[in-house]
């Protein structure tokens, strides 16, 4: 108990610290590496509550493609953050009234949980034993809520689709493969013999022989 409750902190500790820093930092690459930091440790936090499915796919999904992402973007980019730091004080106090109302929410929150911490609440469905989180979570969304995740998977199909449709640009300039005229090519229409004089070019000289 006495371990879990230091991972526990240690956790929580860093990942707070790594939050804080995504928005402190003043390089934009240093900001995603303390976000990537902030998702591992999020990740130690589901794995000591026994959601190994959702840290598993925190390291998967987030840091392994969304976050790498947002690092090559801002490495690629030529982004010039100093001059869009020049219209921050403008919108400073809006930022602030946003800000009151995250942290009056936060406190009701605590509030809230200092005040029912000793309040047992039942789970609305006993757990399986024997069963592991993952093996439970596939259980569930392949049986009961089946068809909810297949047209899931057909929605995000459609758009991956729309978007490549609507990003996709013929141009003319621009050579293309065509599979069937490369596998019917044969040595009779792929090369061609030409005897090149001294001091002539290849377009005053003559084929000898055709081709071959």
């Amino acid at each position: 108990m006495i371990v879990a409750a230091i991972f526990f902190y240690l956790f929580a500790g860093v990942c707070v610290a790594s939050a804080f820093m995504v928005i402190a930092a003043k390089n934009p690459v240093h900001s995603v590496l303390f976000l990537i930091l902030a998702f591992v440790n999020a990740a130690g936090l589901f794995v000591l509550l026994g959601a190994e499915f959702l840290a598993m796919i925190l390291i998967v999904v987030y840091v392994g493609a969304v976050a790498v992402l947002f690092l090559f973007v801002v490495m690629m980019l030529d982004v010039d953050f100093a001059e869009l730091r020049q219209g921050f004080l403008q919108y400073l106090p809006v930022g602030a009234v946003v800000g009151m109302i995250f942290l009056a929410e936060l406190l009701l929150v605590v509030g809230g949980w200092t005040i029912g911490a000793n309040v047992s609440i039942a789970a609305p469905i006993p757990a399986m034993d024997k069963v592991s989180n993952t093996e439970a979570l596939g259980l569930v969304l392949y049986t009961k809520y089946v068809f909810f995740f297949q047209t899931a998977g057909l929605i995000l199909l459609v758009a991956m689709i729309g978007a490549i449709v609507l990003t996709l640009q013929h141009r003319v300039r621009v050579r293309r493969q065509d599979i069937g005229e490369q596998v019917a090519r044969t040595p009779a229409t792929s090369v061609e013999l030409r005897h090149v004089r001294s001091g002539q070019g290849l377009q005053d000289s003559n084929p000898q022989g055709g081709a071959s």
